[in-house]
């Protein structure tokens, strides 16, 4: 070790010389760090200046350096040789380390290992992903054993789509920032939303669905593997969560600082680190050399710069406090930890200032009750030998005391085989105890009182005698046999945990013990501060004589003279005291001196004269445990870093290296700890902290900067971590004391400045990079958390809040940056992806069709960042929600660019753009934020022109369409409607779901589905209406989101709908009545498939007029629309009527021929006589046919198949019960006018069989076909059914032969 003087200006030779060195005291000057140490001070002001030097000697940068005639050469062997001393220079500071950290773990007096922190999750590697998506790639296809339904499908489809597959779900895991729980709770979030969605199933909750789903993903995620069948063996990592044991810890540490078994094994054994005597008797000196260097300093008034001079005497004070609360913990502890209970007698101490005063007037002064000690004794007695006396039959046995207490007694035994085994215990306060053994035998006599005494021996154990059994001459009785009796037995005296060394010492001083003489000495602790060496007599429990060892220095002498008795001396000195002690033997002497130097707490390590002559070997022949002792000394040349004080060390330094060390082998573990330390390392860090006084603003500071650093680099950092320290650094440099301490030192300050500006660039980076530093919103609230930090890191300082304004302006500016930064690498993945697919594609292919497509693309993956950026940041960005709108407008006015890009380069009149205004629309009009804002109003812009132009365009082809169409119409009914319609251009523009855009397609109008199964309308007014609804539902789709464009748009497809329909039926009423002007009026007359069709066309107007030519909620076109939609349903009404009217008069013209016919038989008239006189002349010798009955047979035909027609192909009801009420009606007056010309006739028999038979059917007929009775029995009906009645009888009383059967009374027995 190199004085603490050191420094540059010492000679060449020295510096030579103590260039081997690495260890120096503060303010050593600091040489060139190795490699290792190098790359992790990247913030180590206190490396230099004054009182913070490093842990590093070294050479003076003046050194001479020959000139080099091969430069090359030797700079290479120049770099080799600094490489190597670099190598070794870092690994002596990770011994000095280990030194240190191994004492914290062995004997802790100040941390324990945290039981209350949350539990980390084992970390995903690259190699996991991949075997992830391979697992659920195979689900998709089908190759599991898990049993699924299709919305399960759907939502793992979109897990792996969106989620697995994301480069930043695989640089969230690169970064060792993602575990298994983040996977899990990105798909339960996922199908939490899609199962509340779902419609609610009777018997089934959402909750057990929903679980369901999590068990069917675990199964995926495991896969066939079996969680039982993994290995049973964990490594330290997997167990680092847990409370370590203190090998687990030394195990960690020595992977933590690089350190070999061996190494560890001799540091062990060489520190003693079983010893908790030795441990703590190695924290009380290195508690009394920081007092000493308190005290140093405040003498030579050589402080650290502080921000200001008052502080001076407080750091002096805080040093006190520190040492004094170390020591009050130590204090408190047993004396001896993990041995049995025993709780020592708390010694009073008026103040903890008491510590600090080495002088004698404030020692504690022990009285001889202090000190009283507690033993147990095992005595056990094997067997008897040599016992003579007595027959062989004979019962002895054998008792057993301890002066001054109870007696104990064998069982008996036969003195042929006088064996035992019996174990008494006794407790005693004697440290020198006689214990007494005697043989006794029973007496046979009838007078005798007592047993015989056999023999007898006297013992005088001690904690240090041999505790096996052992043969023990006995004391026999005058005239005895037994002359050689002896006892086997063995004794066995326990060593209280408060009594550290005990045995036979020569002893002389001044105050005590002031004879020369041999005595049983114990050394004895009362406390962790007081020790006492007592002197004992047999059978006392008090001391003779102590004293109290506070004060003293132990030391190896040489023999004295003049003293007899005693060959190793040694001597206790003190102000005014000197005490000297001897033993017999070397090896007594040693562990003597160590024992007392334990407990004097002296800085001073005695050192046996016998080491000193090792190095000569003319120093004469060494006893053999001396020489066993001065190798274990040696150590393998580990003895600089065990025998290094810790008070002429830097701390600062070294802890700074600790825990940069540790942080980086925690961030390379198997759990995702985001920075948090282990609890095993917390609990070593906490405790190196106090035991060697590292500030806990340095050690924030170094914390800070080692995970700013790793977090630059791409790690995962938990900003809450990275909160806590600046929170901590931020309030003891303004003055709040969270750990008590009142100081700033100028560095602290400093170097929290610089860490405050530093951390901010971070966050604001963060912030800007949010989308990829905070993958899905994970690690869960980071984002929030990073928010929250960067306002603390914001303010002035911790008392005054900083303005809402200029928070809110920082996050701004960073989501302005974060727009740009995600459209870019938005664009650039969207053309990676572009080339990828686009590879066959030849190079003629229309470059505005291709350009058009590509912004589709891109929408969609603009849409898709937006909706993850509202699923998973919003919450983070809820208090500036108008922020995270700018941030989408600043999104989507570069998107603006590139659209108007690709729309500008379209042809005229292509249509192939309103996907993507309906895809963006449909997103911006469901965003409260986005809704009419910047970008949405500049898309509406961009295609107003474009829609306006298509209506227009649309308006003249359906226009020329009807006009075209109906001068060819054929008036065919139309069954096949995809086959009849004209390919006519329409845009195909659905409705797109947000959020898994799909290929455009059009499907037929929904009012359309029934009419595949029935005749309909003409292919003209099929392809009119197609047309109208499919415009208007194209419209509709759009969703307009400028209330009076909509509007407008509205009405002007409501009117065209209404002109266009007009139109079809003016020229379908032209075309009827063209028609049925050509048709025949005999009853021949079979209605024509075209009129029908004509009649449905007019139907389906109706039907349509009501569904494309009524405005929704149209409240300022109110009563001008009603009359111009009023005027088209009477329109439609109106012609309805009209040929309605036209095929009743067409029907009743037919009726009307039959009667002219019925005409001829009138009374009276020539032809009538005639076909009378025939008729009767030719039934005398032939059957007649009956005249009149063909005709009325051949009416009812046609009327009976005019009604199925009618029936069977017009496709409304309503119209067909009108038309057929008009045309029973009609025919009914048509045969009573003709009747009523008659009445002054009578009705030739003919004529009366006819209408009877013709009034009868069609009163059945039209009764069949749903006329109502009301029309069926009308006042006309009444008076034709009396008069032929009336005409009936007459006829009957008249005519011979009546009617044949013919009669007006109701009857089902004639012939249909």
């Amino acid at each position: 070790m190199l004085d603490p003087s050191s420094s540059e200006e010492e000679s060449d030779e020295g510096l030579e010389e103590e260039s081997r060195d690495v260890l120096v005291a503060p303010g050593g000057a600091p040489r060139a760090q190795p490699a290792q140490a190098r790359e992790g001070r990247r913030d180590a002001p206190g490396r230099s200046g004054g009182g913070s030097g490093g842990v590093g000697a070294g050479v003076g940068a003046g050194a001479a350096r020959p000139v080099s005639p091969s430069p090359s050469v030797l700079s290479e062997g120049r770099d080799e040789s600094e490489r190597q001393l670099d190598e070794e220079q870092d690994r002596r500071i990770r011994l000095q380390l280990y030194v240190f950290v191994v004492r914290c773990i062995a004997y802790p007096f100040n941390a324990k290992q945290p039981t209350d922190m949350a539990r980390r999750q084992q970390k995903l590697n690259k190699q996991q992903l991949q075997l992830l998506k391979e697992r659920f790639q195979a689900f998709l296809n089908g190759e599991t054993q898990i049993i699924a339904d299709e919305a399960f499908c759907n939502a793992v489809r979109s897990y792996y789509e969106v989620f697995l597959k994301s480069d930043r779900v695989a640089r969230m895991v690169q970064s060792g920032g993602c575990s298994a729980n983040d996977f899990r709770e990105v798909f339960k979030k996922n199908i939490e939303k899609r199962v509340r969605s779902l419609p609610e199933i009777d018997g089934l909750s959402k909750e057990t669905v929903l679980s369901s789903w999590i068990a069917k993903y675990d199964a995926i995620y495991r896969g066939e593997e079996d969680l039982c069948k993994q290995p049973n063996r964990m490594t330290l990592s997997a167990v680092s969560e847990l409370i370590l044991s203190k090998e687990q810890l030394y195990e960690m540490f020595q992977q933590i600082l690089g350190i070999k078994k061996l190494e560890h094994q001799l540091l062990y054994n060489a520190c003693q680190l079983d010893n908790a005597d030795e441990q703590a008797a190695q924290i009380r000196r290195e508690l009394d050399g920081r007092l000493q260097l308190a005290e140093k300093m405040a003498k030579e008034r050589r402080f650290p710069k502080f921000i200001a001079k008052e502080m001076e005497n407080m750091y002096i004070e805080e040093l006190r406090s520190s040492v004094n609360l170390l020591m009050a913990n130590l204090e408190s502890l047993p004396v001896s930890k993990g041995g049995p209970e025993f709780k020592l007698q708390k010694l009073k101490r008026s103040q903890n200032s008491a510590f600090l005063d080495l002088g004698d007037e404030n020692e504690i002064q022990l009285s001889k009750s202090d000190v009283v000690l507690s033993f147990t004794l095992e005595i056990v007695i094997m067997e008897v030998q040599g016992l003579r006396s007595v027959a062989p039959n004979r019962i002895v046995y054998c008792t057993m005391e301890v002066e001054g207490g109870e007696k104990l007694q064998t069982d008996q035994a036969e003195a042929s085989r006088p064996q035992w085994g019996t174990q008494g215990d006794f407790t005693t306060t004697h440290p020198r105890p006689v214990v007494k053994v005697k043989l006794f035998t029973e007496s046979t006599g009838v007078l005798a009182l007592e047993d015989k005494e056999l023999g007898r021996v006297v013992l005088y154990p001690t904690s240090n005698s041999s505790k096996s059994a052992e043969l023990h001459q006995m004391i026999v009785p005058k005239n005895s046999q037994d002359n050689d009796l002896k006892i086997k037995l063995a004794v066995r005296m326990d060593k209280p945990p408060h009594m550290k060394h005990s045995g036979y010492l020569y002893a002389l001083g001044q105050k005590v013990w002031k004879r020369w003489k041999k005595r049983y000495f114990v050394l004895v602790q009362v406390s962790q501060y007081t020790f006492a060496m007592c002197s004992y007599r047999e059978k006392k429990s008090e001391p003779q004589e102590l004293m109290q060892l506070e004060g003293y220095t132990v030391d190896y002498t040489a023999p004295h003279s003049g003293l007899q008795g005693g060959q190793m001396f040694f001597n206790a000195v003190k102000e005014g005291d000197t005490v000297i002690f001897a033993s017999d033997d070397e090896q007594d002497r040693i562990l003597w001196v160590q024992a007392m130097y334990r407990a004097t707490g002296q800085s001073y390590k005695p050192v046996p004269a016998v080491q000193t002559q090792k190095l000569n070997p003319k120093g004469g022949n060494l006893h053999a445990d001396a020489q066993l002792y001065a190798d274990r000394f040696q150590k393998h040349g580990m003895d600089e870093f065990i025998s290094a004080s810790p008070c002429k060390l830097d701390h600062s330094f070294l802890f700074r290296i600790l825990q940069r060390q540790t942080l980086d082998h925690r961030l390379n573990d198997s759990y995702s700890c985001l920075g948090w330390f282990s609890p095993g390392q917390v609990f070593v860090l906490d405790e190196y902290c106090a035991r060697y006084g590292v500030r806990g603003c340095h050690r924030h500071l170094c914390y800070l900067t080692e995970l700013m650093e790793h977090s630059e680099n791409g790690a995962v950092i938990d900003p809450t971590l990275l909160h806590y320290s600046f929170a901590f650094c931020a309030s003891h440099v303004h003055g709040n004391r969270p750990d008590g301490i009142g100081t700033v030192s100028m560095e602290e300050k400093e170097r929290f400045e610089e860490i405050k500006e530093r951390l901010s660039s971070l966050l604001e980076n963060q912030i800007s990079h949010f989308r990829y530093c905070f993958p899905f919103g994970r690690p869960e609230g980071a984002l929030k958390a990073t928010l929250s930090l960067l306002e603390r890191v914001l303010m002035k300082d911790i008392a005054t809040p900083i303005p809402a304004e200029e928070v809110k302006k920082v996050v701004r500016k960073c989501l302005e940056k974060a727009a740009l930064i995600n459209y870019t690498r938005l664009t650039e993945y969207a053309k990676i992806e572009g080339l990828a697919e686009k590879e066959t594609e030849t190079m003629n292919q229309a470059m505005p069709a291709r350009k058009l497509e590509e912004v589709l693309h891109l929408a969609e993956l603009c849409i898709e960042v937006l909706q993850q950026n509202e699923e998973h940041h919003a919450e983070a960005f809820a208090w500036w929600p108008d922020l995270l709108a700018e941030h989408a407008e600043k999104f989507w006015a570069l998107f603006t660019v590139d659209m108007d890009t690709a729309l500008e380069a379209q042809p005229q009149d292509s249509w192939d753009s309103f996907p993507l205004f309906q895809l963006l629309n449909n997103f911006l009009r469901n965003d409260m934020l986005l809704c009419n804002g910047k970008f949405h109003k500049h898309l509406q812009e961009m295609f107003v022109p474009l829609v306006v132009r298509y209506v227009d365009l649309m308006e003249s082809s359906i226009a020329q369409s009807i006009h075209r169409g109906f001068e060819q119409e054929t008036w065919q009914p139309v069954k096949n409607i995809a086959n009849s319609l004209p390919n006519v251009a329409l845009p195909k523009v659905p409705s797109l779901p947000l959020n898994l855009p799909q290929i455009p397609s059009f499907s037929t109008p929904s009012w359309m589905a029934s009419l595949y199964e029935s005749t309909n309308g003409s292919t003209t007014s099929e392809d009119l209406f197609w047309k109208l609804d499919a415009l208007q539902m194209f419209i509709f789709d759009l969703h307009w989101p400028e209330q009076e464009f909509a509007h407008h748009l509205e009405q002007r497809l409501k009117l065209m709908a209404s002109d266009m329909i007009e139109a079809c039926v003016k020229r379908t009423r032209t075309a009827f009545e063209l028609k049925l002007q050509k048709a025949n009026k005999t009853t021949d007359l079979r209605i024509p498939a075209s009129v029908c069709t004509m009649f449905n066309v007019l139907v389906d107007a109706k039907k349509q007029s009501n569904k494309l030519c009524a405005l929704d909620g149209g409240q300022e076109f109110g009563s001008q629309w009603q009359q111009y939609h009023s005027k088209i349903d009477d329109l439609i009404d109106n012609t309805v009527k009209e040929i309605i009217a036209m095929l009743v008069s067409k029907f009743v013209s037919v009726l009307e021929g039959v009667l002219s016919k019925l005409s001829r038989y009138d009374e009276g008239t020539f032809f009538s006589s005639i076909l009378s006189f025939t008729v009767k002349a030719a039934a005398k010798y032939v059957d007649v046919p009956k005249p009149g009955m063909d005709l009325a047979d051949t009416y009812i035909m046609f009327v009976r198949q005019n009604q199925d027609i009618l029936r069977e192909k017009i496709n409304e009801e309503m119209y067909i019960e009108k038309l057929f009420d008009q045309w029973y009606s009609n025919s009914m007056k048509v045969i009573c006018v003709w009747l009523a010309d008659r009445l002054d006739l009578q009705l030739h028999i003919y004529q009366l069989k006819t209408l009877i038979k013709i009034v009868k059917k069609t009163y059945r007929d039209f009764r069949l076909q749903g006329v109502l009775e009301g029309t069926l029995n009308s006042k006309t009906y009444d008076t034709l059914h009396r008069r032929l009645t009336v005409e009936e009888a007459t006829a009957s009383v008249s005519e011979g032969g009546g009617l044949q059967g013919i009669t007006m009374k109701d009857s089902d027995e004639e012939e249909g």
